[in-house]
């Protein structure tokens, strides 16, 4: 436990949970630390989750625009992380947006669900000022080394 309060988990609502199970764990390198009904639990390190996806069947509807939320984001470490996300959603025929804030690159992206995610590098040590920006950037340029 840290000295303040931190986002202990993301938790989200699917329509079918291995399909849901295969998209974070094949995206983002989250390991499934427990399976019980129509929860499964995925980490990437010793804790228990950091998402947690409960099935609610096929007729579900989906998120819907308006109030709520927009979408949970995931850092990455370095370039070549969000570079290796970029290619799997490409893999996956995942649409993605790629935006440049100059303090972040982002990709935006909808899970099978149509939650929303973000993938992003802090790319603050260029730049401190967000100052509005938001321009597309070709992931193709990201590093892969």
């Amino acid at each position: 436990m840290t000295d303040r309060p931190t986002v202990g988990h993301v938790h989200l609502r699917v329509r079918d949970l291995d399909r849901a199970v295969g998209f974070y764990r094949d995206v983002f390198d989250l390991t499934v630390r427990e399976r019980v009904g129509r929860y499964a639990f995925l980490s990437w390190g010793d804790q228990h989750h950091d998402v947690a996806l409960q099935a609610v069947g096929d007729g579900a509807p989906g998120p819907g625009a308006g109030v709520g939320l927009y979408h949970a984001a995931i850092e990455v470490p370095d370039e070549a992380a969000l570079a290796g996300v970029a290619d799997r959603l490409d893999e996956r025929g995942v649409p993605v947006s790629p935006v440049d804030h100059g303090i972040s690159l982002a990709l935006y992206f909808d899970d099978p669900d149509g939650n929303g995610l973000e993938a992003y590098l802090d790319t603050r040590e260029r730049t401190d000022e967000w100052a509005g920006r938001s321009q597309p950037f070709d992931p193709a340029t990201l590093s892969r080394d």
